[in-house]
């Protein structure tokens, strides 16, 4: 599944589109960002409900290419601008964590 693949799912909305449109290789799930630095795959995406900079600062450092809010957070300016800067996609659904890991997984095969 590419990143630009999320974009077509329903209830979900990109925030942030200026990316390299690469293959997700996993998802991760967490809002403690400590666990996303430690445990995320390179090239995953993140499902979370923390819509900060510093969700986009630790998915830089753990080389998570895109970042998936939940539960219609908003998502702060500056976390866009951070984003957009790093080169990270950052997507919107009204879906809980749970919904989406699942919906994630199916797409990937797990």
């Amino acid at each position: 599944m590419k990143i630009s693949e999320l974009e077509t799912l329903d209830d979900f909305t990109c925030l942030q589109d200026e990316y390299e449109d690469a293959e997700i290789s996993a998802g991760y799930t967490s809002d403690l960002l400590s666990d996303v630095m430690a445990n995320a795959e390179d090239g995953s995406v993140l499902i979370t409900i923390q819509a900060h900079k510093n969700t986009v600062a630790v998915s830089s450092l753990a080389g998570v290419s895109a970042i998936i809010i939940c539960n219609n957070r908003p998502a702060s300016d500056d976390m866009l601008a951070a984003a957009e800067k790093e080169g990270i996609a950052v997507f919107q659904t009204a879906r809980n964590q749970f919904q989406t890991s699942a919906l994630i997984a199916r797409y990937l095969g797990e």
